[in-house]
């Protein structure tokens, strides 16, 4: 039976690394060494077990069970349809895929800004600014997306390692600041730092990400020769480990710019303001340039890869429209709704996250431990709304 080679192992893993790593994964890391300070190693173990751990999870239980509408088969078929299509479309058209293209935006300010108030035939030029770039963005977008089983050559073997090469750049950079003083943990890590930087872990969206990314993966893993099911769904798994360990790497280098950047950084209200605080103090003029580059190839980069990922789930179950059709909808959908801006954007993700991750993380669960008993119909039932009565408790 064929197996792939180490090198395309590890190129299935970059590429469902860069399809993971997003505008929430350079926010949210850096924000939590942050705020935890002193406590910022047992934040980030948190973070890492949902922003991590349960991501590759999530890619070990689809490809375990073939897909996601199989993953929630034994709750109810019409539960597992319902929520396949919330899931992507949380993950996609409504949420993640906006929000790639309006953070991105949202990082050239350094340029932008000097638009001023000026307006172009009564519209301001700030709003004419963003409408182009978000026009060009998913114009892009869509288009690389045409071809789902090109994704290891585009963003594996292109986009990706420019962008690690660029975070290594601004860890090394940080690192040469080691003088900077660890803060004390503000009032959010206080008391219970490891579960905080657990549930700071939902913001990234990856658990759900997960579930709906193995279908690219495979479409990825059969351009390279292999056909039969049950090898697919192992070189998937290795592919997830090690963007697990892509992740967390980047991620710890993350935490660590934050945890270490206090005295340069203070009331700073979100990731994005540290990162760039830092780079600019580490780079100079270059240093907005620097980040800009991370953020559009780390958005880039995600978004093709929910587009290609929605498009061929809902090609597969609405067949009445193919591949390319789905395609355009969802990317003009998306371009619609970053229009709205970031801050709104993230407005609605964080309530419409809190009710559906407690669901994603028990029926991923169910599906991987080895009892039996969990794959009872009733067990999952009940498992599914204990979670989702959790999720509405924490709003």
């Amino acid at each position: 039976m064929k197996k792939l080679s180490l090198r395309n192992v590890l190129l299935i893993g970059v590429t469902l690394f860069s399809m993971f790593f997003g505008s929430g994964n350079l926010i949210f890391p850096p924000f939590i060494g942050y705020q935890a300070g002193s406590a910022s190693v047992f934040a980030f173990l948190g973070f890492a077990l949902s922003a991590v751990a349960l991501p590759v999870l999530g890619v070990a239980a689809v490809a375990k069970c073939g897909g996601l509408d199989h993953l929630c088969q034994q709750v109810h078929p019409k539960f597992s349809l319902i929520f396949s299509i919330i899931i992507y479309l949380c993950i996609g058209p409504m949420l993640a895929i906006p929000r790639t293209a309006s953070t991105s935006y949202s990082m050239f300010a350094f340029l932008t800004d000097r638009l001023g108030t000026g307006r172009l035939l009564g519209v301001p030029l700030q709003m004419a600014a963003s409408v182009v770039f978000s026009l060009i963005f998913f114009a892009a977008a869509g288009i690389v997306a045409k071809k789902p089983e090109r994704l290891k050559d585009i963003l594996g073997k292109r986009m990706t390692p420019v962008l690690l090469a660029l975070i290594f750049v601004m860890f090394a950079a940080g690192l040469a600041h080691m003088e900077l003083p660890v803060l004390q943990t503000a009032a959010p890590y206080a008391v219970h730092p490891f579960l905080k930087g657990f549930t700071e872990g939902y913001q990234t969206m990856d658990t759900m990400a997960a579930v709906v990314f193995g279908i690219v993966i495979a479409i990825n893993i059969r351009a390279l020769g292999i056909t039969d099911s049950n090898e697919i769904a192992l070189e998937t798994i290795k592919g997830g480990v090690i963007a697990g360990i892509f992740l967390g790497t980047v991620y710890g280098m993350l935490t660590f710019l934050g945890a270490k950047s206090g005295s340069l950084t203070a009331g700073a209200q979100n990731g994005t303001e540290i990162l760039s605080t830092l780079c600019r103090e580490f780079f100079g003029n270059a240093g907005p340039a620097l980040l800009a580059l991370i953020f559009f190839i780390a958005c880039f980069n995600v978004c093709v890869g929910l587009i290609c990922s929605c498009s061929k789930f809902f090609a597969e179950k609405f067949p009445v429209l193919g591949f390319d059709h789905w395609r355009w909808i969802l990317t003009g959908w998306s371009f619609f709704l970053s229009i709205l801006g970031l801050n709104t954007i993230i407005a609605i993700s964080s309530p419409v996250l809190s009710l559906i991750y407690p669901v994603t993380i028990a029926i991923i669960a169910m599906n991987l431990l080895p009892f039996d008993v969990l794959k009872r119909p009733a067990v999952q039932r009940a498992a599914v709304l204990l979670a989702l009565s959790a999720g509405v408790l924490s709003l």
